[in-house]
């Protein structure tokens, strides 16, 4: 959908950074709507926003640790907490192999500001990663990328998504084709099409809507 339409406003409803007035919202069978933004996370729902941030003074192992950490504290995990992180070789082996999963091995003691825009959105991802999720909600992840930015976060995604359910916001049309298994198109709050990337960019309301009347 078009900016306005209300896709991240929907993401912050699923992940429950945003109250909904009314309406039912399930998540595995079950009701969640009336469930905190916390607890939602413990069950698996991980929200990474556009222009989440991250700690820009800390290095990019030490924030992802943090965040490993926070999750284990939070959800009384064995690790141990009267010693710093950086002393705890668990947190940080966890660590690490999360930043190998974004393709920041090389990065690790670099500050978070010293990362590049696509990078620190890396980094974004894998501060999510941390929390163990299920489901994990991505706005526009490729917003203000490069060509070069977009298509390594397109090939992050592609390699997530075979383990874990992916709930895409994007205006990249070309990487929301190649990466979605099911779209679904807002117009001013409206669900005006859902299906197979085949069927909406066939589907002659979408082209007129946001697609365009010459879209092929």
């Amino acid at each position: 959908g078009a900016n306005g339409a209300g896709k991240t406003t929907t993401l912050n409803a699923i992940a429950g950074t945003l109250p909904i007035a009314g309406g039912e919202l399930l998540y595995a069978g079950q009701r969640i709507e009336k469930l905190p933004a916390h607890k939602r996370l413990r069950q698996g729902l991980a929200l990474v926003p556009e222009g989440r941030g991250i700690f820009t003074r800390l290095t990019v192992l030490d924030n992802v640790a943090m965040a490993v950490q926070s999750r284990a504290r939070d959800w009384g995990t064995s690790f141990s907490f009267w010693k710093p992180f950086s002393l705890d070789s668990a947190i940080i082996d966890e660590a690490h192999a999360l930043l190998a999963q974004v393709s920041l091995t090389g990065m690790a003691t670099r500050l978070g500001g010293q990362l590049s825009h696509g990078e620190q959105r890396s980094l974004e991802v894998a501060l999510a990663l941390a929390t163990q999720p299920k489901l994990l909600l991505l706005d526009e992840p490729m917003a203000g990328m490069g060509s070069e930015e977009s298509e390594r976060m397109v090939e992050l995604i592609e390699h997530l998504a075979q383990r874990v359910t992916i709930l895409l916001v994007e205006h990249d049309m070309d990487a929301v084709f190649r990466l979605a298994d099911r779209i679904s198109v807002l117009v001013g709050g409206t669900v005006i099409a859902s299906g197979s990337p085949e069927a909406i960019r066939a589907d002659a309301e979408v082209r007129r809507a946001y697609l365009g009347d010459d879209a092929t």
